[in-house]
């Protein structure tokens, strides 16, 4: 049995509604160590015989035998594994993939194999020595005569040790003495008992090898025996071929992209300016969470907060009573290190001293979320006294606020009496202390005692809840106490006081940075229409080199995988590249704030930058899906004819 069969193949294409055939019924056999010469003249369907024999073109009638076994009906996939063992090519035009240099172009075959990295490169620059081309393995292809480019073509046929080497008119664009040089490397070939096919219309091409096969209008017209086949010796292959692993594919990516790197630079550019952007507004949204809380928290303990029983709209406030069993509930959470019962006085007071008032927006117990670091002259209020804030010691002696410090003043404070009638309490107080804050303070036994002196009934209306664990339980306590539920389902608690506005505050400003970051993000989008633009050209631009990975065995998902991560290498580099400016702009924007406000107003996170990068990268390999999925679609029998 013939280790090629051809059987009875006739191939036909369909065009403006006419069907015009290529080849008529061909029937031939070939053995290895044959130097057959496919002879002809240009249409007759030598090279579409050539593509069915390789395996690059499954649309024929008949059947082609690889020792005795039909690949008629293989898969794409059998199809991709044929070619990668058993098919070498030699082409007129060398094919040779431009940004890879001499030695890598051989390497691209073993990349292919399960050989080690070592000994690929070792196998690569003994084929080198083989076609004379040691000296030139650094060089590119554009640096190369033809003759030269067609030694490497030959090297990169033999690369994966196939048994059938098809040359596609390798001396179509040689001189004379190229063409002896080629045509002999060619016939030591079929010396190493390879199978060897020649397409040529040159009789003297034809002339140097073992067999003449003459095709004219897609029929065999003559065959001519020059001489035996060459004797062949059944020896091992050395190595088994394989499936190109991602790696591989990944390292060929990065090559072509280091190779436009100027060209990619620029789509970095574009790229990243969404993702700063981004980044840019993240990092405002947290330096501007962290002012505000930062004002609030030098003004008030960020670990105790004020909590209140929950009322409707219509509910009566006065009506609130902080009981014990309130502060059972709320001392069960975790994290929680007391709560201690407090008043807030709802109307606020005066201050009286001589002929001399002042009106205090809030008064209500001292607790730990007043910082006693706030008070600037005096001590925290006893029995009977009252911490007042600079602004109204300052109604009292506007030079020397703080010397009001010891003095006996009245404190007149509304509250609601019998019939929820508004009744105004009065007390002497001494002040205790100047504190660089709002309203004013006073103890809870004081407090108690101003209600109990005028014959009302005193309902403290909230607890100051500790918090320990520091700020970062603050938060998850909070929505804790607010979790809590009576046996109708409604919530029984509710924050008050600064601890409220802060929560409020960062509500505002999370939904003004997501605002600003749907905004930015609108950049994302051109950069990925970019991007997808960008690989549709590249797929374009690199039809012929896909055609070539693909007659050399390379999968479609391999040819898929590598325009998917040239995509990823965009995507990440270009998001470091946007990572690296936003810091470098942050310090720039800290500066300056620093100096005006004395607060860093840009605060990237590591998390905002990860989150940069992996948005970018997804984008990325979105945008590259369609170009890539396109890429593996390409035709390799149309890719390979491509300009």
């Amino acid at each position: 049995m013939a280790y090629l069969q051809l059987n009875d193949i006739k191939k036909s294409y369909h065009l403006n509604d006419q069907d015009f055939d290529v080849l008529k019924g061909i029937n031939l056999e070939f053995e290895r160590g044959e130097f057959v010469s496919i002879l002809g003249e240009s249409g007759g369907g030598k090279t579409t015989l050539m593509n069915i024999i390789a395996g690059l073109d499954s649309d024929y009638e008949g059947d082609v035998l690889l020792d005795g076994k039909s690949t008629k009906k293989d898969t794409a996939k059998q199809l991709d594994e044929y070619r990668r063992k058993t098919i070498g090519f030699i082409f007129q035009s060398f094919n040779l993939i431009s940004h890879l240099s001499i030695r890598e172009n051989i390497m691209v075959s073993m990349e292919m194999t399960n050989l080690s990295k070592k000994e690929q490169e070792k196998r690569v620059d003994e084929l080198l020595e083989k076609v004379g081309l040691t000296e030139h393995k650094n060089k590119y292809p554009n640096q190369l005569s033809g003759g030269q480019k067609q030694r490497v073509s030959v090297a990169r046929a033999l690369a994966s040790d196939p048994d059938i080497i098809i040359a596609d008119e390798p001396t179509g664009a040689l001189d004379a003495q190229n063409t002896t040089e080629i045509l002999e490397l060619m016939n030591e070939i079929a010396k190493d008992g390879k199978l060897v096919l020649a397409v040529t219309h040159s009789q003297i091409v034809a002339n140097y090898g073992t067999r003449i096969v003459h095709l004219a209008d897609g029929v065999i017209d003559d065959e001519q025996r020059l001489k035996p086949a060459f004797p062949v010796d059944d020896k091992v292959r050395p190595f088994k071929s394989k499936v190109a692993n991602s790696k591989s594919i990944a390292a060929m990516a990065w090559h072509h992209f280091s190779y436009n790197l100027k060209r990619n630079l620029l789509i970095m550019f574009g790229a990243s300016i969404g993702i700063f952007s981004v980044i840019i507004m993240l990092g405002l949204g947290n330096g501007t969470k962290g002012y505000i809380n930062h004002e609030i928290y030098s003004q008030i303990n960020p670990n105790t907060v004020q909590v209140t029983q929950k009322v409707g709209e219509d509910s009566d406030p006065s009506k609130i009573n902080m009981k014990d069993s309130d502060v059972k509930k709320i001392q069960k959470i975790d994290n929680v290190k007391q709560a201690a019962k407090g008043y807030y006085s709802v109307g606020g007071g005066q201050l009286k001293s001589g002929d001399k008032t002042s009106k205090i927006s809030f008064l209500q117990t001292f607790n730990n979320t007043i910082k006693k670091n706030t008070i600037k002259s005096g001590n925290v209020p006893g029995k009977d006294e009252i911490l007042i804030s600079k602004s109204d010691a300052e109604k009292f002696n506007k030079k020397h606020p703080y010397s009001v410090k010891g003095q006996t003043i009245t404190l007149y404070m509304n509250a609601a009496g019998a019939d929820a009638q508004p009744q105004v309490l009065e007390k002497q107080v001494k002040v205790s202390g100047v504190a660089d804050t709002q309203g004013a303070a006073i103890s809870y036994s004081t407090m108690e005692s101003m209600f109990k002196d005028a014959g009302l009934q005193f309902k403290p209306n909230f607890l100051a809840v500790d918090i320990s664990g520091g700020v970062k339980n603050v938060d998850p306590v909070q929505n804790e106490i607010k979790a809590l539920k009576d046996s109708k389902g409604k919530a029984l608690y509710q924050i008050t006081g600064a601890g409220s506005i802060v929560s409020t505050l960062n509500i505002y400003v999370n939904l003004a940075v997501t605002v600003l970051v749907a905004i930015a993000a609108i950049s994302l989008l051109v950069s990925a229409i970019m991007i997808i633009v960008v690989l549709y050209i590249s797929v374009s631009e690199r039809t012929k080199e896909i055609g070539i990975l693909r007659a050399l065995g390379f999968t479609k998902r391999n040819v898929r995988n590598l325009f998917i991560f040239e995509s990823f290498f965009i995507g990440l580099l270009s998001s470091i590249f946007a990572v690296v400016i936003g810091y470098l702009a942050q310090s720039g924007i800290n500066h300056l704030s620093t100096s005006g406000i004395h607060y860093s107003l840009m605060q990237i996170s590591v998390g905002n930058a990860i989150f940069g990068i992996v948005v970018s990268v997804i984008i990325c390999l979105l945008a590259a899906l369609a170009p890539a999925h396109k890429a593996a679609k390409v035709d390799p029998v149309v890719s390979l004819s491509a300009e």
